[in-house]
């Protein structure tokens, strides 16, 4: 067994599977150094050096069998932070090199490909619920900030959304679970990455004072629309898991 040490990065991962074939490896896995740990004293170690030029061959590779969609099939996959993405991966480029005429990501027979259905599923409906529930809080330089804390490291998945959508005043999005986050300052659309991670009870103490008459009028809007009558919880957990209610201003 050959055990791929990468940087936990998407290119390291396809510098890794490229160095796979390279190489000639038969028996392998390939983890990052992170949750790297040595279970199998007999294993060989093969330390991977992340390099774009074999990452980049690899996903030319793939577009060509599988297009576009494929990759952003796996590109889910790798954001899920699935233990076993990496397997997954690996498998997926395996089967796509041997069958390349194949739609070989339809193949619900092999596990590993229904495996990857089931959680790009889970990670397109995450990335769609943070795009209709992540809240705004504006900030006394004007910034409009919002904090999220989502299953699954979708930031790069709704990066867009939020860029086409909000293109006349900044903004930034903050994972809390992953300390690491978006800005958009009315040109650019950057990833951010703190040394520390952010103080939220620092943060509140620089809304803007409108901020707060903001958030009260809305609760009493919530609260005075709400027809107590047709209250339906089940209903309303459906449309709106209880998880997520710590993004709603309403719900505070």
């Amino acid at each position: 067994m050959t055990t791929l040490l990468y940087d936990g990065s998407f290119d390291g991962l396809f510098t890794a599977i490229f160095e796979v074939f390279e190489y000639r490896f038969k028996e392998v896995e390939i983890i990052s150094r992170e949750r790297f740990y040595q279970e199998n004293i007999f294993a060989e170690i093969h330390e991977v050096v992340t390099q774009t030029d074999k990452s980049d061959r690899v996903l030319k590779k793939l577009e060509h069998n599988m297009g576009k969609q494929g990759i952003h099939q796996l590109l889910k996959v790798f954001l899920s932070e699935d233990v076993e993405l990496e397997k997954l991966i690996l498998s997926a480029v395996q089967q796509s090199i041997t069958h390349p005429s194949d739609n070989i990501l339809g193949n619900f027979a092999d596990a590993d490909i229904l495996k990857i259905s089931k959680i790009n599923k889970s990670v397109g409906r995450e990335s769609h619920r943070m795009t209709a529930f992540v809240r705004f809080e504006k900030l006394q330089d004007g910034i409009f900030f919002a904090k999220i804390d989502p299953d699954f490291n979708v930031i790069p998945l709704i990066r867009k959304h939020f860029k086409d959508r909000y293109q006349d005043q900044k903004w930034m999005i903050y994972d809390l679970r992953r300390n690491y986050g978006i800005l958009y300052d009315l040109e650019d659309c950057e990833f951010f990455y703190p040394d520390e991670k952010l103080s939220l009870n620092q943060y509140q103490e620089k809304f803007h004072d409108d901020e707060k008459n903001y958030q009260t009028l809305w609760q009493r809007y919530f609260t005075r629309t709400n027809i107590v009558e047709r209250k339906n919880i089940k209903l309303h957990i459906q449309h709106v898991p209880k998880r997520y209610w710590k993004y709603l201003t309403e719900k505070w």
